[in-house]
């Protein structure tokens, strides 16, 4: 909204041609959004705190120290994330960004579908809300919805591929099927972000490394410059992302303020769901679909440890893991919390540089 309003004026105010720039936007946003989550953060947890009576349900058959730790703690605290995010997005990034508004719809959409998730735990009292089938058929026509909008964006040479890193002018054609292609990776990463939310921290910080990659990518495919200079494909107005990300992260940073250990409000299925959606409906746009498997492969460990504890069991009846997702395994190996989450932190720092390490490499 600040770039629409100001830019016709920003050669007679030379503080107005700031507003030309993604990149002091994209800061503008992420403090924006961080001032906006720490001013927001105490009343949302007391109005969650009211309304909630007894927090978030802990499952009986998870870690016992859960039952005793973790028991009263409000839930829903995505809520938080999504209003620093929306409203610093909404003032900074240029509203005529179609990738920008793809990307907001996707992220409320699928906040929004957790919201009723979180909410059914905390009234009925259990560790059930939608069930599995409606969620995924919530995510999926979402998912495929905003694809097609962002196939439609997309520049016509790059629509309905699928760009492989590392390997220069590598397209996978997909063709009128990509938004299919798509709605996978929302979906995927959208569950993978939400199976990773366990402990006090653990699916925050990791989802903000993964947003300042994509910030920088978004940044540098939207500049034909920079673009032509890394070799990257060229998506013209995905720049304005960047914007998006950057507020990502600046109200990530302020629920952490609230969810460090112990933590004051756990984000819940309202903010693992956006977070991971809102991830992957990015690297769609900027056709880094495979770089976020790579970014955010510690989401991709966490799903994998799952299916695999799932798939075994039901043939065996054996588990190949204490407990899944892989987090709760090293819990039950006794494992101190702060000492997985801070080592998880440092792995998904890891595989984030080697994500942007595929930038360069061709």
């Amino acid at each position: 909204m600040i770039y629409n309003l100001f830019t016709p004026y920003a050669d007679d105010f030379a503080l107005f041609n700031l507003v030309r720039y993604v990149t002091f936007r994209s800061g503008a946003a992420c403090l924006t959004a961080l001032v906006l989550s720490l001013a927001l953060g105490p009343r949302i947890i007391r109005w969650l705190r009211s309304v909630q009576r007894g927090g978030q349900p802990i499952r009986a058959d998870g870690p016992e120290r859960h039952l005793l730790e973790k028991k009263g703690t409000p839930t829903m605290g995505g809520v938080l994330i999504l209003l620093g995010t929306v409203l610093s997005t909404l003032l900074w990034t240029d509203l005529r960004s179609g990738f920008v508004w793809a990307v907001l719809a996707l992220t409320v959409g699928y906040g929004a579908l957790g919201f009723a998730d979180d909410w059914l735990k905390v009234t009925k009292r259990n560790t059930k809300g939608v069930s599995a089938r409606a969620k995924l058929v919530v995510q999926a026509g979402l998912g495929l919805l905003v694809a097609v909008w962002i196939y439609l964006l997309s520049p016509p040479d790059l629509a309905g591929v699928l760009a492989v890193p590392v390997v220069k002018d590598a397209l996978i054609p997909f063709g009128l099927l990509f938004p299919l292609v798509g709605m996978l990776v929302m979906m995927g990463a959208s569950n993978a972000v939400n199976l990773t939310d366990g402990l006090d921290g653990l699916a925050i910080v990791p989802s903000m490394i993964a947003a300042g990659v994509f910030a920088l990518i978004a940044y540098l495919v939207g500049n034909r410059v920079f673009a032509e200079y890394l070799q990257l494909n060229a998506v013209p107005g995905a720049s304005e992302l960047a914007v998006f990300c950057a507020a990502l992260i600046g109200s990530g940073l302020g629920f952490l303020w609230f969810n460090a250990p112990p933590a004051a409000v756990f984000m819940g299925d309202t903010g693992s769901l956006a977070l991971g959606g809102a991830l992957g409906a990015v690297a769609v746009a900027t056709k880094h679909e495979v770089v976020l498997a790579i970014v955010g492969g510690l989401f991709v460990v966490e799903t994998v440890s799952v299916i695999i504890q799932v798939f075994w069991y039901k043939r065996t009846g054996r588990r190949v893991f204490l407990m899944a997702p892989l987090h709760h395994h090293f819990e039950k190996k006794g494992w101190a919390e702060p000492t997985i989450v801070i080592r998880f932190w440092i792995i998904a720092m890891v595989l984030a540089l080697v994500g942007l390490s595929t930038l360069k490499i061709r």
